[in-house]
């Protein structure tokens, strides 16, 4: 049951506050406070929601962060659960989705990678997957990063000769493909193996992923030393390297702990006014990796509640492991592992260990916590500096904290990207990234400067109507807000003057532009600086700023460039009959039987195509009509 109340523009914090009170539900459940603009500013959860928001109608006894969000309320909505367990999920799973500026936020929130072997197949496959469990397999994970699975995979390839090509890519007979040649694949689709036996290295496969390496390796070992004594030296030698690839992944794995078969492990460490938070993954006795997360967090918001907080959001999207250890003692321990027992339907708990291997995992990525930090606070203070050189460089009143670097890619014209790259304080933002293929037919092949206009004209249109919406006020001191403070142009004076002129059109006057054209030979370090009323400038060749700059051209020039041999590569790929209304797989089946090619359909005559099995006349007539 929701309630929502909105007080007069005049009423201000606590006013506001004590009125929503008499209003507010007894019971459990979530609140949410918004500012006068209608932005949310905090979501908690509460036994009892009446008495939660009680100590909040006064402004005294709290801290700088609790008495802003409290003068900036100007009013509350209310949602009552059932149980206090079901206010913390749902708490969870609102502020994740709203981003409310007084919450612990967690960031960088995709999903994590899994080794997949399908069952779907004839042949099984193993192959990474990331996403919704859909396809009929053997799931094992999570993986920490893709390059963990990938060294992961890559192991079992040599270990087990298991094939990850997709079936529609299988010959039929003839040679088999290089994996096969370099011992990493055992060549089911050429017959090298009968499929009786492949299914055995599939079972070990599976085996080792769910914790019985031991047992495996153990039956390898007597089945070379019988081979051995019967002198076929050759199995005994492919047998003794699959022990080897076993070995590889125990290794590669770092700590793998004895007595911990499914957990995740949970370190925080502050220092500076950061937090960093270290995530360890354990299935099957494996380590299945770490991962750095660096929350947004007050600096007053103790640890405990930083980490409850981090955890319940973690989990709102992920699979719960039976067992999860914390560095701190969360201050809500016993509800976290009811809410999580309730979400997952099995029993699970929530510790912070005492002693024993237990705590040796905690100790472990605490430390690891500890050095992330430590890199993150340096880079951050080493970005600063850079940041300052900026805006010395290019005359800004201070230093930019959104940086968007633009360039175009293309050849003659054809399938032409613009690309927008985003730094600031942290570095490179790729979750802010963006590309534009470049829609208008008018534009002659070639014309970056229209190109340019194009990709501005639609960056700044769009930015000032989320803006106009409200999309854009953001006091968040950490995050990059929407509106950049310097653009940096791929190009001279003529992308610098088309870039101003767009957004002279549009209103923008409070962004500088400045246009970075390569040197003479387009040497790196001879780069030349075009800004609106000052001559063009160098900077000095061995100048850091200099450096960092060539750092974000070059960036913004790799991703035009992958991102133009994407879009090529669709294109060339592409069947014009997927296009053609009315034509589905069975129909375009049969017309590339009957004559061949997409190519050889568009030339066809009516009568041929009325001649094709399962296309009518009627169909005949709009495929003709589609192709001339």
């Amino acid at each position: 049951m929701a309630d929502s109340l909105t007080d007069s523009p005049d009423a201000a914090g606590p006013a506001v506050i004590a009125a929503a009170q008499k209003r507010a539900p007894a019971g459990p459940g979530v609140y949410r406070m918004f500012d006068a603009d209608g932005e949310i500013l905090y979501v908690g959860k509460a036994r009892s929601i009446a008495k939660r928001i009680q100590s909040y109608t006064r402004l005294g006894g709290h801290t700088n962060r609790i008495a802003r969000m409290i003068a900036e309320t100007a009013s509350m909505e209310f949602v009552s659960t059932a149980t206090e367990t079901e206010a913390l999920l749902l708490e969870a799973n609102m502020i994740k989705r709203l981003r409310p500026r007084f919450n612990v936020l967690l960031r960088d929130d995709k999903s994590f990678p899994y080794i997949l072997i399908t069952e779907d197949d004839e042949v099984p496959q193993m192959i990474k997957h990331r996403g919704a469990r859909t396809r009929k397999g053997s799931y094992f994970g999570p993986f920490a990063s893709a390059g963990a699975v990938n060294r992961t995979v890559n192991a079992l390839q040599k270990a087990f000769l298991l094939g990850t090509c997709s079936p529609t890519v299988l010959p039929k007979g003839g040679r088999p493909c290089l994996n096969y040649q370099i011992k990493r694949c055992a060549g089911t689709c050429t017959g090298e193996i009968d499929l009786v036996a492949y299914r055995r290295l599939v079972a070990d496969a599976k085996a080792v992923l769910s914790g019985r390496s031991r047992a495996v390796r153990t039956r390898i070992a007597e089945e070379m030393q019988a081979a051995a004594e019967a002198l076929d030296f050759e199995k005994a030698a492919l047998l003794r390297d699959r022990i080897g690839a076993l070995s590889a992944i125990q290794s590669h794995q770092g700590i793998n702990p004895r007595n911990v078969d499914e957990a995740d492990v949970f370190a925080l460490h502050a220092e500076g006014g950061r937090t960093c938070i270290q995530v360890f993954f354990f299935r099957a006795g494996h380590n299945w990796g770490n991962h750095a997360y660096f929350p947004k967090a007050d600096s007053v918001i103790e640890p405990e509640e930083v980490l409850q907080s981090f955890i319940a959001q973690f989990y709102d999207n992920k699979p719960i492991p039976r067992l999860i250890l914390t560095s701190h003692a969360l201050p809500e321990e016993a509800l976290i592992a009811e809410a999580f027992t309730q979400h997952a339907g099995r029993s699970i708990a929530v510790k912070r260990p005492q002693r024993g291997e237990k705590r040796d995992l905690v100790k472990h990525a605490a430390a690891n916590a500890r050095e992330a930090l430590s890199r993150r606070l340096a880079e951050s203070a080493s970005q600063a500096k850079l940041l300052q050189g900026v805006a010395e460089a290019f005359g800004l009143e201070e230093p930019p904290r959104r940086i968007e670097v633009y360039d175009n890619s293309h050849i003659s014209g054809s399938n032409a990207v613009g690309v927008m790259v985003v730094s600031g304080p942290n570095g490179f933002d790729k979750g802010q990234y963006r590309k534009f293929n470049i829609k208008n037919a008018d534009i002659a092949a070639g014309d970056d400067y229209a190109m340019m206009r194009e990709v501005m004209t639609r960056r700044f249109t769009r930015l000032l109507k989320e803006e106009a919406d409200g999309g854009a006020g953001n006091d968040d001191a950490d995050a990059i807000a929407s509106r950049p403070d310097l653009l940096l142009i791929d190009g001279g004076k003529g992308q610098l003057n088309a870039v101003t002129g767009v957004l002279a059109e549009l209103g923008v006057d409070d962004i500088a532009i400045v246009g970075v054209a390569k040197g003479f030979d387009r040497d790196a370090g001879r780069e030349r600086f075009f800004i609106a009323g000052r001559e063009p400038f160098r900077l000095e060749p061995r100048d850091p700023v200099l450096y960092y700059l060539q750092r974000l051209r070059d960036e913004a020039h790799r991703f035009a460039i992958g991102s133009h041999r994407a879009r090529r590569k669709t294109a060339i790929t592409k069947n014009p009959l997927d296009e053609i209304p009315g034509i589905g797989p069975t129909r375009k089946r049969a017309l590339l039987m009957h004559f061949g090619s997409a190519k050889a359909v568009g030339r066809a005559g009516l009568a041929d195509l009325e001649a094709t099995p399962g296309i009518s006349r009627q169909m005949a007539q709009h495929i003709y009509d589609f192709f001339h």
